[in-house]
């Protein structure tokens, strides 16, 4: 297996919560972020990993937010905001950067890629990213993420989302390969595919907080697994009740 080169130094090496800040915010009451004081990565590319509603893309918008990003998603240029719901983590959290954050990096949330689209229009002026509306949900996506190929910060929340199996893996191989050439990536996902990538770090959010977890081990691999190779089985317990 070809696993991603050794690097010495991050963009992001990691980062620390004040929690005296955040004593009254529905953060602290999330189990999985309430564990971190300080949390460390390690590797270019971490897979932030866990059931909906465990905290991972409030922590993915937290550190977007403190590294300079619009809370809806784009590059650090990007200033645009439809419903603030933002967390007020990012206030109280501490980015430790070792680089700076280059100018092609970039936020990137399957929730409000509608109005990324629209508001490109005026920040990509002209560009490749200006037409995101006359592509496909899929196409458009895979478009955000392959036309920034510079040394930087991506952020990602659910890629996926829009992406079929074999566009999964073109994602794969593109950062695969930017990670190689010195780009960091913190992905919040559930695909079972993007977090084969060789030699990622894994952190899985439940309720005993924020740990490294191997691939075999995490829920996308084990239910896609049995699924896969016992299907009638699992259906028939699933819907035996339904008949």
């Amino acid at each position: 297996m070809v696993l991603l080169k050794s690097m010495d130094d991050l963009i992001v090496s990691g980062l620390r919560i004040d929690w005296n800040m955040l004593t009254d915010s529905y953060v602290s009451r999330i189990p999985s972020l309430r564990s971190i004081d300080e949390l460390e990565f390690h590797k270019n590319v971490t897979f932030l990993v866990g059931e909906n509603g465990s905290g991972k893309s409030t922590l993915l918008e937290g550190i977007a937010v403190a590294c300079g990003f619009n809370a809806e998603g784009g590059t650090r240029n990007y200033r645009f905001s439809t419903y603030d719901d933002t967390s007020d983590l990012a206030k109280a959290m501490t980015i430790y950067r070792q680089y700076a954050i280059g100018p092609s990096s970039f936020f990137l949330r399957a929730e409000s890629y509608f109005t990324l689209a629209t508001q490109a229009r005026e920040y990509d002026h002209g560009g490749g990213l200006a037409r995101l509306h006359e592509m496909s949900h899929g196409e458009g996506f895979l478009e955000i993420l392959l036309s920034h190929t510079g040394k930087g910060l991506y952020l990602m929340d659910e890629p996926e989302s829009a992406l079929s199996t074999q566009r999964q893996l073109t994602l794969l191989e593109h950062m695969y390969r930017m990670a190689n050439d010195g780009s960091q990536f913190i992905v919040a996902t559930h695909s079972p595919i993007l977090l084969g990538l060789p030699d990622a770090e894994i952190l899985s959010f439940d309720e005993n907080g924020v740990h490294p977890c191997d691939y075999e081990d995490t829920d996308s691999y084990q239910i896609t697994r049995v699924f896969i190779n016992h299907r009638e089985s699992v259906l028939r317990h699933l819907l035996e009740d339904e008949t």
